[in-house]
């Protein structure tokens, strides 16, 4: 293929193997690893694409900034003595510039032509069932991969279109930090975004109509709730908000009860829609949703020569966020379209992880979930029981595990420090179908943790102590020596 990143239009048709269209995560981990195989790949940077990586790495930072901020704060009472801990936001919004300009190194143009791959800027559009037009330049590829991720949704409270408001997106370009903010959603990104900003010193209203994580379960939801309030931020769950209007010049929201809320920033953040309404999806024979591009557990669409990866992907995949299924999604994809391997993408065996302190984590089914199919066990271990979680002062929260009777591990769930380090064992051993005894028997480090999950495994032997016919038999040994 050629290396130029912006070729000229042609006459004949670009006839890859693989297009991909969109340059989020899954999209670019599909292109990489191609091009690597040697597979002939275009990668179209898709107008409005959600996700690219360096966004990504923004909200890592940000969350790195904030994690220092509290760190600073909290220093003496580990006996320590601290400086006044004033922010300079302009450093912080440079420090995120700085960690996205580095993460987009690995997926700019320069990196991706010298693979081999042919990028292309511009919308997408199909044309048929075989090829798409980008510009003027036309591609028929043999498959076509579907990665235009999602955009924010917009809402229809009444006024709001008439203020200017941030989104998840736009937050990141903010120069000076928000005095007061108030932000409108219950969701993993709503959440995340709430803690830092007020870690970093702004004052946060977090107004959940629907409730807060309402699709996470309901204990760990708790821990974190009562972090939230704990960090001195505003909490309105279950509210309506009856409309949106400017105060002063600056956001108010109105909610049932009467209640006004008022900020000096907006930022909504109450869940996205996939970014498909310019591909005409149609003319290619594949169908859509609000979901999505439907796709089944093969990830590919009614046209079996285009599948779906990330947040535009709905049908089996609907619902999982890109940066947690999509680099998995894109796997998936190649071993089918490369090598013609059987797929199946299991969505519980996808870890859902929300980045907030404390982190939640949860691979697996859900207790409700489980309890429905049959007899369960819950297994829970507070963190107050680890002397690390004492000792760095991290010892709110817990792991959960969901067993079937016999001990198969069905589901786990985790509230607290470094959940989503810890979650990822777990995450194999839900793929694996382990038993929670092979757990129970593992050896972890001491003095981390891991601790934490290995005694909740341990626990599940706990009513064996107290069977008559165990204890007999242990006096009936004692006997022997």
């Amino acid at each position: 293929m050629s290396d130029t990143a912006s070729p000229a239009a042609s006459k004949e048709p670009l006839t890859p193997d693989i297009c991909v269209i969109g340059h989020g995560p899954g999209g670019v981990a599909v292109a990489t690893a191609a091009a690597l195989f040697g597979v002939r790949t275009v990668l179209v940077r898709h107008g409005g694409s959600e996700l690219p990586p360096n966004e990504g790495a923004r909200g890592q930072a940000l969350r790195a900034a904030a994690g220092q901020a509290r760190a600073v704060a909290g220093a003496t009472s580990f006996g320590l003595a601290a400086d006044s801990g004033q922010i300079d936001y302009s450093r912080v919004r440079a420090h995120l510039d700085r960690v996205a300009a580095k993460s987009a190194t690995n997926d700019s143009d320069e990196r991706l032509t010298a693979l081999g791959v042919l990028v292309l800027k511009g919308e997408a559009r199909f044309q048929n069932r075989h090829q798409i037009s980008v510009g003027e330049t036309v591609i028929r590829a043999r498959r076509f991969i579907i990665a235009t991720g999602s955009l924010p949704a917009r809402l229809s409270i009444p006024g709001l279109a008439n203020l200017s408001y941030l989104t998840e997106d736009s937050i990141f370009d903010l120069a000076k930090q928000p005095d007061r903010l108030v932000v409108l959603g219950g969701a993993a990104a709503a959440v995340e975004l709430a803690q830092a900003m007020r870690a970093l010193g702004s004052d946060v209203t977090l107004i959940a109509p629907d409730g807060l994580l309402p699709d996470e379960d309901p204990e760990a939801v708790g821990v974190l709730r009562r972090a939230l309030l704990g960090d001195g931020i505003t909490l309105h769950e279950g509210r309506l908000v009856l409309r949106a209007e400017s105060h002063r010049q600056r956001p108010r929201l109105v909610l049932d009860g009467d209640i006004a809320i008022d900020g000096t920033h907006l930022l909504v953040a109450s869940g996205r829609k996939p970014n498909i309404a310019a591909l005409e999806l149609d003319l290619a024979g594949v169908r859509t949703d609000d979901t999505g591009v439907i796709v089944d557990a093969s990830l590919r669409t009614a046209n079996r020569r285009i599948y779906a990866i990330g947040a535009c992907a709905g049908g089996a995949a609907a619902g999982m966020a890109p940066s947690q299924a999509a680099q998995h999604q894109a796997g998936l994809v190649l071993r089918n379209a490369l090598f013609r391997l059987p797929i199946r993408f299991r969505r519980d065996q996808v870890p859902r992880t929300i980045h907030g302190r404390p982190a939640l984590a949860s691979v697996g089914q859900g207790e409700a979930q489980a309890r429905a199919q049959g007899a369960i066990r819950v297994l829970r271990w507070p963190y107050a029981e680890s002397g690390l979680a004492q000792a760095e002062q991290q010892a709110e929260g817990l792991i959960k595990l969901i067993t079937d009777s016999k001990g198969v591990i069905l589901g786990v769930v985790i509230a607290g420090a470094q959940a989503a380090e810890l979650i990822a064992l777990w995450a194999l051993a839900v793929q694996k179908r382990m038993n929670v005894r092979d757990m129970a028997g593992f050896i972890v480090p001491s003095q981390s943790l891991s601790e934490i999950s290995q005694r909740a495994a341990l626990s599940f032997q706990a009513p064996l102590a107290a069977k008559p016919g165990i204890r007999r038999l242990i006096g009936f040994l004692r006997r022997f020596g």
